[in-house]
């Protein structure tokens, strides 16, 4: 007898039923989660139920797996397509944690993006040169009362030595000036650009393009070189090859050749114009400028195939053999090269030894960027692994048709590779928007290398990276969920399941406030050296270059008619800025010196009311003065140098200036910052010029602006009188208050930026918490409809949600005080004069965080306390 079958359960015919809703293709394309959620309701009988779905499944739709035994090669495109529809639906199904997610790894792309530029830019100074790795700079290192100090400027003797002596080594050794700015007059035009007076070869050794002309060989005296922006400001679209020009109303100069301009990240950008070291030499010669007067600057390609090393050690007593065997016994002069692949990175010496320099910025930021980046990376892995639970039924139902774990890892990092590659998108256009901003903070001219292929090989790859970092946790931990228990029912994250996300928390929060931190303390760094008394009054003050040597042959007839204009109140000529003192001597002898030391003094030459003018503080003795002949002799000296010398009462002591006779002291004046501000005031000595010091040169006149009229209405009255008496040079001018600022620039510089990134990696972290915010109140929507029913009230239960989140900062924050206080504390190292770390700054980050924290969660936690119970609960 034939037996019945038994009669498909209700169930079945429900199955059947709904093949035939319109909602069917969504549901054969794969969404088998929606297919459980919204249609199987079965009680006790749900894995039956489910086991029976799956096996009509497999019947009417065999490809959902294939059998062990099936051969053919599996169509990959169709299941990565069916992936990204999927990774689609999900980001369009919950568009709230879809923002937070794109939005943070946007912030955290666009930072690490515009960081990366800027490492980029800062790594590749001075790459443009073909002989990049074979040209070096010669500078030395020379000893000074037991103190090594390292010089970047060489003896204009240098050269010829290096190539006489040592050329073997050598494919060019060329001396020259420093840039400085040079008047460059055609007919009727007159352009002012940076430049320098070089010997035969600068044009070889950098590999210029030449664009017009050639460049002048050795015999070639009174020819020039001019950048492309140089020659057009001059000569418009005319051929200027052989045109003559006039350089500083005094040489005559024919135009050689026109070179490329020089890209802004190379040591040469502002080499505008090549100047004939000709030009120079006999009046250097007869100024009797020797071996030790280091005004230069000697730049060497060593020989192809040198060693950079080998040639260093070689030229290392060049200059000891050359000057007098008294001097380089006290001062010890050592040369050796300086790569240019170090130059821009690695220019700070301490002792005669390389400790870094710009390097250390670029690895900051670099940190920076990848900190923000991983913050980013933390909230997508935080709200994937927080919203498990929405997704382990369907990890149930894929793994009980057949899905392997590979699979679902796939499937997990492509979806996070999707939300990558929209928020890659996304901040490329945030980064081209904000790089304006950043050029003018950073003070570069970076932009996205569009046209560049490896530039997308690496965004591509970053992109990727980013995402696989991204989406690995949560593949990781979604594909290994187990689907008996799943689909039972009985799954459980566990009571050890938020550790992880908590964990992530805290280092979000421990790297943020890390970085608030570090801003705080750079900001007060800089605010106690601007803080820092500098000795005298640079308000008012304004600074006018010297160009032409009849402001001092009638400097006093000047001087007059600018005080008649009752804009001035005071003014006076020195040999360099006060702002900005930079030529030093030695030679120095006085009672009780120690024979065997070489000192070396910060030495100013200026002219009588200079201290009036720049209100320097009299300490002992007095001011120089017109009413005393004898001042001619006579030196003003600082409160270090004072204390250098050691007398008791320096004042009325003679020093014994080498061949420039006695020199009495005549008054003290208290420290001045005129250097860098971080570091110790060194000894100085001021003194007015006289014949036996025909090689000092007045360059600067200092005016002091009357405060009782502006600034505006006195540059409109002291620019006539100039330009009276130099009427062939345009009249230019500084405020000395804003060349003292511009001390500060790189820190400043450094300062913003971080105090940018550390307001967007809190925001990123914030992000993340609304995220965790929203889920934990929605996770316990019907607790909250309870407790509001028994009487809680809205602040107790916004102390439920809060305190969690509060507790994870605090803990951020105690974790974040040593790590910042260790990394700050080795980079005020750094500098001379800085501040002491206070645990105010740790306070007031710690503070700042938890009140940030408190407004990101509350928000979130009074919307849920403030629902109302009823639609919580009506459902239960």
């Amino acid at each position: 007898m034939k037996t019945q079958p038994p009669a498909p359960p209700k169930l079945f015919h429900r199955f059947f039923r709904w093949f035939c809703h319109p909602a069917l293709k969504k549901y054969i394309e794969g969404d088998l989660l929606e297919l459980y959620d919204e249609r199987i309701k079965t009680g006790g009988k749900r894995t039956a139920d489910v086991r029976f779905i799956i096996d009509v499944l497999l019947l009417l739709r065999p490809s959902i797996i294939r059998p062990a035994n099936d051969t053919q090669p599996a169509n990959h495109y169709a299941m990565f397509k069916s992936y990204f529809k999927i990774g689609w639906r999900t980001l369009l199904k919950n568009k709230g944690y879809s923002l937070i997610n794109i939005g943070g790894l946007t912030t955290g792309m666009a930072v690490a993006i515009l960081i990366g530029l800027w490492v980029f830019d800062e790594l590749s100074y001075d790459t443009n040169f073909t002989h990049y790795d074979r040209i070096a700079r010669v500078i030395q290192n020379q000893t000074f009362d037991g103190r090594v100090e390292t010089w970047f400027n060489e003896a204009m003797q240098l050269g010829p030595e290096l190539r006489t002596t040592y050329g073997n080594n050598f494919d060019h050794v060329i001396v020259g000036t420093f840039p400085g700015g040079h008047k460059l007059s055609y007919n009727e035009k007159n352009v002012t650009k940076s430049g320098s007076f070089m010997e035969p070869g600068l044009a070889e050794m950098l590999t210029l393009k030449m664009l017009s002309g050639t460049s002048p060989g050795p015999k070639d005296l009174n020819t020039i070189l001019l950048s492309q922006s140089t020659a057009k400001a001059l000569f418009g679209d005319d051929d200027p090859i052989e045109k003559t020009l006039q350089v500083d109303n005094r040489y005559d100069v024919k135009v050689a050749g026109v070179y490329e301009d020089l890209p802004d990240n190379s040591s040469f950008s502002d080499l505008h114009v090549i100047l004939p070291w000709a030009l120079i030499a006999g009046d250097l010669e007869q100024q009797q400028v020797g071996w030790g007067n280091s005004w230069f600057q000697c730049l060497v390609q060593v020989a192809e195939g040198a060693d950079m090393k080998d040639v260093s050690a070689k030229i290392k007593d060049a200059k000891m053999k050359r000057v007098m065997a008294t001097d380089s016994k006290k001062y010890k002069p050592e040369l050796f090269l300086h790569p240019m692949n170090q130059w821009r990175l690695h220019s700070e010496f301490k002792d005669g030894v390389s400790v870094g320099g710009a390097i250390q910025s670029v690895w900051m930021m670099g940190i920076i960027g990848g900190f923000v980046l991983f913050l980013a990376c933390i909230n997508f892995m935080n709200l994937s692994t927080a919203r498990s639970e929405k997704r382990a039924k369907e990890v149930g139902i894929r793994k009980t048709i057949g899905s392997v774990r590979a699979q679902l890892i796939n499937q997990f990092f492509t979806e996070s590779l999707l939300v990558a590659m929209i928020a890659f998108a996304l901040s490329l256009l945030v980064v081209q928007l904000a790089l304006p901003w950043f050029n003018e903070v950073s003070g570069k001219r970076i932009s996205i290398l569009w046209g560049a292929p490896w530039f997308w090989m690496a965004c591509g790859t970053f992109a990727v990276v980013t995402g696989l970092i991204a989406g690995s946790y949560p593949a990781l931990y979604l594909s290994a969920f187990q689907p008996i228990k799943v689909l039972k029912g009985t799954f459980s994250a566990g009571r050890f399941s938020t550790v992880p996300r908590k964990v992530l928390v805290v280092v979000q929060f421990t790297v943020s406030v890390t970085l608030v931190i570090g801003t705080l303390i750079i900001f007060r760094q800089i605010q106690y050296a601007q803080n820092r008394p500098i000795g005298y009054s640079i308000n008012g003050c304004v600074s006018v270059p010297i160009k032409t040597d009849e402001i001092m042959k009638r400097f006093d007839v000047l001087r007059n008619e600018l005080l008649q204009t009752g804009a001035v109140e005071e003014i006076a000529a020195s040999e360099s800025s006060v702002t900005s003192t930079y030529t030093t001597n030695s030679g120095f002898e006085w009672q009780g010196k120690n024979p065997d030391v070489s000192e070396e003094f910060v030495t100013v030459g200026i002219t009588h009311d200079f201290g009036k003018t720049i209100g320097w503080q009299i300490k002992n003795g007095r001011d120089l003065s017109k009413d005393f002949a004898s001042d001619s002799s006579g030196f003003i000296v600082n409160e270090a140098t004072a204390d250098y010398l050691g007398f008791e009462n320096p004042v009325g002591q003679v020093i014994k200036w080498s061949n420039n006779g006695e020199w009495k002291i005549l008054g003290v004046v208290k420290n001045m910052v005129t250097r860098s501000p971080y570091e110790p005031v060194r000894p100085m000595l001021f003194f007015l010029k006289s014949n036996r010091l025909s090689f000092i040169h007045y360059n600067i006149v200092t005016i002091k602006i009357n405060p009782l009229v502006s600034a505006k209405e006195a540059i409109a009255k002291i620019e006539p009188i100039f330009k009276k008496y130099d009427p062939a040079n345009a009249f230019e001018y500084t405020f000395a208050d804003q060349e003292f600022g511009k001390k500060f620039d790189a820190e400043k510089r450094i300062g913003q930026l971080a105090f940018v990134f550390a307001a967007l990696a809190i925001f990123i972290s914030c992000l993340g918490l609304l995220g965790l915010a929203s889920f934990v109140a929605e996770q316990r929507t019907k607790e909250i409809g309870i407790r509001k029913v028994l009487g809680a009230s809205v602040s107790e239960l916004w102390t439920l949600l809060s305190k969690d989140f509060v507790a994870l900062v605090i803990i951020s924050c105690v974790v974040a005080s040593p790590v910042s206080f260790y990394f700050m504390n080795n980079w005020l190292a750094q500098y001379y004069y800085r501040i002491t770390i206070s645990w105010q700054v740790f306070a007031i980050a710690s503070v700042g965080a938890l009140l940030i924290t408190l407004l990101t969660v509350s928000f979130q936690s009074i919307k849920a306390a403030l629902a109302n119970p009823v639609n919580s609960l009506r459902s239960e």
